[in-house]
Parts: C-alpha cells; structure tokens; sequence
C-alpha cells in the first residue's frame, strides 16, 4: 500500500535542505527512505511501538576509535542487510532510540541498505531535557527519527526540518527559549541574581572569576527544560503559574482569581531554586579562581568540580520536586525568581470575559492567528484567562500528551505559543 504522507514529508524536506554539507539522496531514494520508515512506525515489536533514529551515511565516514560520552561509536555488521520495515522493527529494540541510531547507506545499484549500528548515549537529550553534558557531534547527514504510529522527524544531523504527525507535515516547532520576549521577561530577575553574586564576590577572600555575561540566563533556562521534561515524564499533564515577585503576597493570600490549596510558608526553603543557581555561579567564579579571564556555560557542562556536580543534582531533584507537584489537581505556583509558592492552585475564572485567544506563528508573536477558547479541555481555558485576568502572568501548560504550551498576555490579546516538542522522549524511554 502506498501513502501519500511520505510523499508529503519528502517533497518538503527536499524544498527546505539547508545549503552545505550532506546532499540529499535522490528524490526516488529519499522517498523509499521515508516511506519505509514509516510503514515500520505503524509495527509493533510484541506490545511495544516501534521507535528508533536512522541515519543516511557511509560506514567509513564515521571514526573507528570514538564512542559515547564524547563520540560516536560505529558498529558495522558483518553482512549488510535489506532495508525493509520489518529489518528496522527488529532492529528497533537493539537501536534504543536515546542511545543509538540504525546505520543506511545507499548502494549505487540496489538503493538503501542497513550497515550497522552508531551508538551516541542519551548525552544529545541534555540540551533538551536541560542536562549538564555536552553531546557527542552528529554527522550533519540525513536523519530519520520514528517516535510513534505515523510520527516522523527528518532531519539533517540534529536540525529537525520536517515534522510528520496526524497525516499532516509541519516544520519543526517553535522553541520558545531562543525569544527574545521570554528574555526579556525575566531579565530584572537576571540582573538581580547578578548583583547578588557581585555582593558575593566582593566579601570573597580570594579572587573569583569573571562570570559571562549569559551565564545566568543559561542555566535558568536549562532548569526550565528539566522542570517540563520532569512534568512530560509523568504523562498527567499539568500547569505552571509563573507570578511577578511583587505579586507574591497576593497570590498567597485572597486572590479572586486564583486560590493556592497546598501553601508554602514564605521562608529560605520555597526559595530553593534560585538560590541553587546563585550558588552555581559564586561556586563556578570560585573554583576558577583567577585561572580563568571569565568562565560561563561550557566550563559548568565540562567541570568535574564535587560541589558542581552536587549542586547539578539538587536542581536536578528540585525540578524532579516540582513536576511531582503538577500531577495533584490544579496548577504549580512560583515567582519569576523560581520561588515556589504553592500547589494544587484552582483558577476561579470561568466568568472571565475571554472567547478568543491568539496562536502565534512566530518567536515574537508578530504574526498569530485568532481562535476559540472553547475547542480547548479545561486546564488551557482556566490557563488562558488567568493571563487575562493578571496580565503580568506566565502560565506553561502541558497536555497528557506531551505537548507543551506558553501564554501570557500581548497585545491586547492573550497569546500562546506551542513549545518546540519534537519527540515525546518521556513515552520513548
């Protein structure tokens, strides 16, 4: 049976390949590549979907000495084999899709052929789900990632280009933590977090390093990532409400908006998280001592420094704390300085005049569309209209599915933006 939909996700990959490096494999060849790969994403291996990444290079391309952490590890079979879907289902199990990809190369005379296996480790999941390392480098040839029934990623190395889901291609998502608005929202808490430290640093009885200038927005943002990969992995769904500071009181006490179940008492412990990354970055300056002219975000992936390491894995926990948090009923609420007011919060904003919300379709929302709120479940409404109601809000939303939302208020419109989620990693793993 033929589908149209590989046709679909091929035509546009070709139309949207990124100058140099690779070439794309013939128009022919590049549809049988995904076709393949998709009729082996409707199998199942026994009970379980089948999930894996591919991808398109020659054997010899790869080194024979490299392996993870650091590189890649090739694994070339002794006899090629048939490029079929039911070769990549069996495979599919062998190739875990966070630690390994299947190795295709195309033949001149019989087209694609499986060669091998590329071991990467789960290293390359850090920039997403917010982890310390850095990834190993992935060739930037042609890569086909299968993450569900019918789902497709295709790629050039990391760079996902075209998105297959729901009979429909999409280009990749947007990723809202490259915004300059999300920046700027939360730059007064990075200059504070700043001045902090300078404080810190001036009461020090040796020298420090200088701190890069995005070093504290880094690894905020890196705590973001680990905080919604937490909430996904828990397949409940759920609502973070991020509050100004200054609206902190009121939020703990008689809003009319929105009422916290689970409170916490206003003292250093709610406050966890930001003093976590203030600690990282006294403790980063520190170590370097005057080693180093300036020190930032590479230098905090590569330490093997104790205290860094303990100090990545207490945010690690305090974000694993908060995603526990979102699965009660109602949503998480913290301040812009990460502070963690409460949980189990009940929005009271059903008589709030809000029909219509705008899906923007770019990072700034320059350019949106308008649509209902009433084709939308409950979380999203009462998301939504505590935006409306308290314009100076942040609220995240994540679906039982995976998919992540950001909405606050723009314009004179409450707008959200669908989060970059190429691969649903938590049903993955």
């Amino acid at each position: 049976m033929k589908h149209l939909y590989p046709t679909d996700l091929s035509k546009f990959v070709t139309n949207h390949w990124p100058q140099g490096g690779a070439e794309l494999p013939a128009p022919a060849v590049l549809e049988s590549l995904v076709s393949t790969c998709y009729q082996a994403s409707l199998l199942r291996q026994e009970t379980i979907p089948v999930v894996f990444r591919l991808i398109v290079i020659e054997p010899e391309s790869l080194p024979t000495d490299g392996g993870p952490p650091s590189g890649l590890h090739r694994l070339e079979f002794a006899r090629h084999l048939e490029f079929n879907a039911l070769e990549l289902r069996r495979l599919s199990s062998a190739a875990h899709f966070s630690r390994t990809l299947i190795g295709v190369r195309i033949d001149p005379n019989n087209g694609p052929e499986i060669w091998g296996l590329v071991h990467s480790g789960p290293r390359w999941l850090h920039a997403i789900h917010g982890g310390r390392g850095s990834a190993p480098p992935l060739p930037d040839a042609l890569t086909i990632s299968v993450t569900g029934p019918g789902e497709l990623d295709v790629g050039k190395g990391r760079e996902v280009i075209g998105h297959l889901a729901e009979g429909r291609v999409f280009e990749p998502s947007l990723n809202l933590f490259q915004s300059e608005w999300l920046q700027e929202w939360f730059a007064s808490i990075r200059q504070e977090r700043l001045e902090i430290h300078e404080e810190a640093k001036k009461e020090a009885a040796e020298p420090w390093a200088e701190l890069e200038p995005d070093l504290t927005r880094v690894i905020g943002q890196h705590m973001m990532k680990r905080l919604i990969a937490g909430m996904r992995a828990f397949h409940h769904g759920g609502t973070l409400v991020v509050v100004p500071p200054e609206m902190a009181d009121m939020f703990c006490s008689d809003n009319p908006y929105l009422s916290i179940k689970y409170g916490f008492v206003d003292s250093e412990p709610r406050a966890r998280f930001r003093t976590l990354i203030i600690t990282v970055m006294n403790t980063l300056a520190k170590i370097a001592g005057d080693q180093h002219s300036i020190i930032g975000w590479r230098d905090y992936q590569q330490t093997t420094n104790p205290d860094i390491i303990k100090l990545d894995e207490a945010i690690f926990e305090m974000s694993h704390l908060v995603a526990a948090l979102s699965t009660v009923d109602g949503a998480v609420v913290l301040t812009r300085r990460f502070e963690l007011l409460g949980f189990g919060a009940e929005i009271h904003c059903e008589s709030t005049d809000l029909n219509f919300v705008a899906k923007a379709l770019d990072l700034e929302g320059d350019h949106s569309v308008i649509e209902s709120v009433h084709a939308v479940g409950t979380r999203h409404r009462s998301a939504y209209r505590i935006c409306n109601a308290h314009k100076d809000v942040l609220s995240i939303i994540l679906s039982q599915d995976g998919n992540v939302q950001f909405a606050r208020w723009k314009d004179d419109n409450v707008m959200y933006w669908d989060q970059q989620a190429a691969f649903n990693f938590a049903s993955i793993y």
